[in-house]
């Protein structure tokens, strides 16, 4: 019988300082994210349904993820996923794992190796954006390989959200210290305009944008992008669905030379804005992490 990994199994098997290192080892051993294939997408009457699919030497995988934008007001998940993992040489289905655990785990593993040789030696002050399975993602995954100082959470409606972190009204003059004060800002919201104004940043802020994956949505001001260095998982890819940087772009704050491809991170420093869309390969290589700690 093929396995099933669910979410309990998935986070017990890699947790977030080993999906840091799985992705960090596969860049490191040549995987070219440019050589991905694209995702495709398919507009259905509740939302849309995303096919991610993947290859490597030893495996093929394939995502489905279906985006329900109403379901928040039902109380159920916006995002459901399934993947199924296959044998490389004979394409046999080998594992099906919870798509929606598998990419709660690898999007923060891919932002923090991404934004990791930009980071300050110190305990950090950390500003999150949206109370959702990805703000608290991407803390845990940086507590899981830096010592964090402060942790502030920035929601619309504080009274809703409950997170063992400050949970602070967008907006408030409280917001605005905070951000003074960050190392590491995070943005992992549905907001279709910047969440903030990115003069209140220090010279030293890195950012990390991973709410969106359409050319119409950006979580970060165009100001940032003309003052920061831009990474991003891969060139083309943020050409076609990175609004944070396509914007940045038509705005005459950016260009396309500018942006510094996820392999060539490593020698990078802050100021740092990286922008994630998410990409099948980072899926992959999670899940074949996962399938090895088995």
């Amino acid at each position: 019988m093929i396995p099933y990994l669910d979410a309990a199994e998935i986070a017990r098997r890699v947790p977030p300082a080993a999906a840091v290192a799985a992705v960090e080892a596969a860049l490191r051993g040549g995987l070219d994210p440019a050589a991905g294939v694209p995702r495709s997408s398919v507009r259905l009457p509740a939302g849309e349904l995303l096919l991610m699919p993947a290859s490597s030497p030893a495996h093929a995988g394939v995502k489905l993820a279906a985006v329900a934008p109403g379901n928040a007001a039902l109380g159920l998940p916006r995002i459901s996923a399934v993947y199924v993992l296959f044998d490389g040489a004979t394409l046999r289905p080998v594992a099906f794992l919870d798509g929606t655990a598998l990419t709660t785990l690898r999007t923060p593993a891919v932002s923090v190796a991404a934004v990791r040789p930009a980071l300050p030696a110190r305990p950090l002050r950390v500003v999150v954006f949206g109370a959702g399975p990805q703000g608290v993602g991407h803390v845990e995954t940086l507590a899981a390989v830096a010592d964090l100082a402060t942790v502030d959470v920035v929601v619309r409606t504080p009274a809703r959200v409950s997170v063992p972190w400050p949970v602070l009204e967008a907006g408030s003059p409280p917001v605005a210290e905070a951000l003074r004060a960050a190392d590491v800002v995070v943005c992992a919201t549905t907001a279709r305009t910047p969440l903030f104004d990115s003069a209140l940043l220090s010279p030293s802020a890195v950012v990390v944008a991973v709410g969106s994956h359409e050319p119409d949505a950006r979580e970060v001001d165009a100001a940032f992008c003309a003052r920061a260095t831009v990474v991003v998982e891969d060139v083309g890819t943020a050409l076609r669905e990175c609004g944070d940087v396509i914007q940045a772009i038509a705005e005459h704050a950016l260009t396309r030379d500018d942006l510094v491809p996820l392999t060539e991170a490593a020698t990078c420093r802050a100021p740092l804005l990286f922008k994630g869309s998410g990409m099948a390969w980072q899926d992959l290589v999670v899940a074949e992490a996962v399938l090895a700690a088995g």
